[in-house]
């Protein structure tokens, strides 16, 4: 008789433990293949100036990493950390949040293009 009780109980514990659990699905964002070369001027630029230059300008609270000009945002591209920032999971830039999947795969193309300028 006990035996019985303590595979039921043990049986109804597991069963409580199994439907407890959830799992948050986070849906991935469709990214339309890039099929362009990439430039600073036609496609970085305009991301560079919306979601980096409110901080990363002369007297902005990260001034001491412009990026304001083709030179600097390559720069930092190609030799510091900007790209890995802007895809880090845990430390993202701009600090408001990770940008659209859709906004790295420019810069990320921008990269494989070779930093074009124009």
């Amino acid at each position: 008789m006990k035996i019985t009780i303590y595979k039921t109980f043990l049986f109804s514990l597991l069963l409580l433990i199994t439907n407890s659990c959830t799992s948050t699905v986070i849906p991935l964002e469709e990214v339309t293949p890039i099929l362009e070369l990439v430039t600073y001027e036609k496609d970085v630029k305009t991301i560079m100036t919306s979601h980096c230059t409110n901080c990363h300008i002369a007297g902005g609270s990260a001034s001491f990493l412009s990026l304001n000009t083709y030179t600097q945002v390559r720069n930092s591209a190609e030799f510091g950390s900007l790209i890995g920032r802007m895809n880090s999971n845990t430390n993202p830039m701009p600090s408001s949040g990770k940008l659209s999947a859709s906004i790295l795969a420019i810069i990320d193309q921008w990269k494989a293009d070779g930093f074009l300028e124009n």
